[in-house]
């Protein structure tokens, strides 16, 4: 895996990556990845292919996540670039064709990118994705089509699909509010108005804040040398802020006003969003806060069935006895620490009662030696 993937060297201080199939898995051959070595550190590295463009084809990225650490703050997300990349330098700032997988941060922070560069200029996904946060193996697919149709699955199971005009903001929208038409005078959208019936109580008006008239002149106040002396400003336990008459339902209520519509004349269509040309690299560029993340089974295909069956035939298969294998684990680390905890609290018994017998054996030499005197 040297040969094919490349280091980035536009740091000096960026973490290793190396190959291994974790603390628990399916297979210790087949579950072999890239993993993460290093905490709170920067990653890059990628891998060249033989350039392509997906014009008029399918578009097929896939890829295994596994966040075996708990990840509580790191991407594990991927890059498509393209051939000019220069992968020694390979950083955040690089310009890629795609960014696409998980990226968990905090408690508020787990989704999936779709990120797709057009026009120079990254667009993400409008829409919410959810990622996985178990700590397992999950299969991570990217589908983009020739009729800019997309699709994004988990575990070879559909979670997001849509049109990438609509769900990214590459172009201006088809239509427009018209601007010669605007709201009649008489159409109230308020939904709620002040009451006419309500009037403000006399004794509403009160100052917010009042003399405190409590305080004294301190004995040492000179007032050639710190001025005239006034009692201070307190806050008013009267004051109950600015009188607004409650609200109700407005009778005159008509809605929102349905603004004229007309197509946008800045609008124009491009039907080639989705494709990019000479894609020839893929690359892994991100931050982790815990490391541990396991990458494996990359592929780029034009065929969706293939990447199902793909993911059926690598991680479909090893998924179960990876399960396994780490609720086994658990139960044994939860049984040697049960033994530790029982060894633990057995010699702090034994200890108390050697103390007791200590004191017992204390006690009866001297009540002997009391005998004795007496």
């Amino acid at each position: 895996w040297h040969k094919r993937w490349m280091n980035s060297e536009y740091k000096p201080d960026l973490g290793k990556f190396k190959l291994t199939a974790g603390k628990f898995y399916g297979d210790p051959v087949r579950d072999k990845g890239l993993q993460t070595s290093e905490n709170s550190k920067f990653y890059a590295i990628s891998s060249r292919f033989k350039p392509f463009s997906n014009k008029g084809k399918t578009l097929v990225i896939q890829y295994t996540v596994k966040h075996e650490q708990k990840i509580d703050c790191g991407g594990g997300y991927v890059k498509i670039f393209s051939s000019n990349l220069d992968q020694k330098n390979l950083s955040g700032d690089s310009n890629y064709y795609i960014m696409f997988g998980p990226d968990i941060c905090g408690s508020e922070t787990k989704k999936v990118h779709v990120i797709l560069n057009y026009k120079n200029k990254p667009h993400p996904i409008k829409k919410p994705i959810r990622c996985k946060v178990d700590g397992y193996t999950h299969l991570y697919t990217l589908i983009i089509r020739p009729d800019q149709t997309y699709k994004v699955k988990i575990d070879n199971e559909m979670v997001a699909s849509g049109n990438l005009e609509d769900d990214l903001d590459f172009l201006p929208p088809r239509k427009i509010n018209d601007p010669r038409v605007k709201k009649p005078s008489d159409w109230d959208d308020r939904v709620q108005i002040d009451d006419p019936n309500d009037v403000k109580p006399e004794d509403w008006d009160e100052p917010e804040y009042i003399t405190d008239t409590s305080a004294r002149k301190p004995e040492d106040w000179d007032d050639s040398v710190n001025g005239e002396w006034h009692r201070p400003m307190v806050k008013n336990p009267l004051y109950r802020g600015e009188w607004k008459p409650r609200q109700i339902d407005n009778p005159n209520y008509r809605g929102v006003w349905p603004h004229p519509q007309i197509d946008n004349p800045n609008y124009s269509p491009d039907f080639s969003i989705y494709s990019y040309e000479n894609i020839s690299i893929i690359g892994l560029d991100i931050w982790q806060v815990r490391a541990g993340t396991i990458f494996d089974n990359f592929l780029i295909t034009d065929d969706e069935e293939y990447a199902e069956d793909f993911g059926d035939e690598t991680w479909g298969e090893t998924k179960g006895p990876e399960k396994e294998m780490n609720v086994k684990q658990t139960e044994e680390e939860q049984q040697r620490e049960r033994a530790t905890e029982e060894k633990y609290f057995e010699e702090r018994f034994k200890e108390k009662v050697e103390r007791k017998k200590g004191f017992r054996r204390e006690r009866s030499a001297r009540n002997a030696i009391k005998k004795e005197d007496l």
